[in-house]
Parts: structure tokens; C-alpha cells; sequence
């Protein structure tokens, strides 16, 4: 498997460092410091603020659907 681009993951996390470090937690001084090609671990902490915005994305889906549903 390949390993992921620094641009890239800024680009799925919200298109601007800020919003990066904001998903993974961290300051954007700390997403400035990775190196272009990203390590194994900080592919992981990507990936997993990946999945809890697409978590959260499905959960707010869910409530939205279930209130539209009791008014109807």
C-alpha cells in the first residue's frame, strides 16, 4: 500500500491546514512540521479523524431523518 501525501490528507480533512489540525486535534504548526510523504502513524491519526467526521456526518443524518419523521 501506498502511503499518503501530506496535500492529500490536508485536502480530506478540510482543505486548509487549519482545519486539519482542527479534525486531528493537533496545532497547525504540527501539520506544517510533517514531512510531504506521511508515516504510517500520523496516516493512521488521518484516517481516524476521517472515520469520526464521517461518523459524525451519518449520526446528524440519522437524527435529521428521525425528527423529519416524527413530524410527518
Amino acid at each position: 500500500m501506498l502511503g499518503m501525501k501530506k496535500s492529500d490528507a490536508i485536502c480530506l480533512l478540510g482543505g486548509s491546514v487549519a482545519k486539519a489540525a482542527e479534525a486531528i486535534g493537533v496545532n497547525s504548526q504540527a501539520i506544517s512540521q510533517w514531512p510531504e510523504d506521511l508515516p504510517a502513524r500520523l496516516t493512521d491519526r488521518v484516517q481516524a479523524a476521517l472515520w469520526r467526521m464521517h461518523h459524525a456526518q451519518r449520526q446528524e443524518s440519522a437524527a435529521v431523518e428521525a425528527s423529519e419523521g416524527a413530524s410527518a
